[in-house]
């Protein structure tokens, strides 16, 4: 699904690259690629997270064709279409935390005191418009955008804890060391299908093509529907990316 995800979108690209050559010369045209680092996390720390154990790294990685264009002056607008793969894979420890998890083939749903791993990961399209303002060798951007997410998952197992079954003072699940057949969830299915959320970045030329580029972005609408209500606090998609732009026209 992953690989079909990926060779659509950057035939598109290049479908958008090749077209671009051809009209008018009034409008920049620029191809990026990029990393993505960040994660889908509430707000401020919450008391029941009380500390982030390891965050692991992932492939994950943003391929994008941007139009722009001066509209007055050193302002302007940008937009255009990328390819995305914002993921992470984080062990916490947490106290109190509302969760439903399957055990044995039984769903156990309570308050949860242990260490959890969650593996999140999501490929998606979006579609930015950003106001511009070009000063020397920068491009500053600021805006909204939108992204269609094609595949998402978000699962992941806990251990070395316990569960309190229903409320704090229900009755006492003991979970079991890593490794030793550990008590997994699965809210892929409860994840939004699409985001809304805004971004800034810059890109800095460093030749008459090449460049390179940073940007943050910060989901606005929560990663899970507003019908979810297993994980209490909403959990935002907020990332940042650095990468090597160049300059098609």
């Amino acid at each position: 699904m992953k690989k079909k995800i990926y060779l659509s979108a950057l035939s598109l690209l290049v479908s958008i690259g090749s077209w671009a050559i051809s009209i008018p010369d009034s409008l920049n045209y620029t191809f990026r690629i990029g990393y993505n680092i960040g994660g889908t996390a509430p707000i401020g720390m919450p008391n029941t997270i009380r500390s982030l154990n390891s965050y692991d790294f992932q492939p994950n990685v943003t391929l994008g064709l941007d139009v722009w264009n001066d509209i007055w002056g050193q302002w302007g607008l940008l937009s255009g279409v990328h390819l995305e793969n914002k993921g992470m894979k984080i062990d916490a420890t947490v106290k109190n935390y509302h969760m439903t998890m399957v055990q044995g083939g039984n769903e156990l749903e309570g308050m949860y005191t242990g260490k959890l791993v969650t593996d999140c990961n999501q490929w998606m399209i979006t579609i930015p418009l950003m106001a511009t303002f070009r000063t020397g060798h920068f491009l500053l951007k600021c805006g909204p955008y939108v992204s269609y997410v094609a595949n998402t998952s978000f699962k992941g197992h806990v251990y070395d804890g316990y569960l309190r079954t229903g409320d704090p003072t229900g009755d006492k699940v003991t979970m079991g060391p890593e490794g030793d057949d550990n008590p997994t969830y699965d809210f892929s299915d409860d994840m939004r299908k699409f985001h809304v959320g805004i971004g800034i970045g810059a890109d800095y030329c460093i030749g008459s093509r090449l460049g390179i580029y940073a940007d943050i972005t910060w989901g606005l609408n929560g990663a899970f529907k507003s019908s979810f209500n297993t994980i209490e606090q909403t959990l935002y998609p907020i990332y940042g990316t650095i990468g090597l732009s160049y300059k098609l026209k």
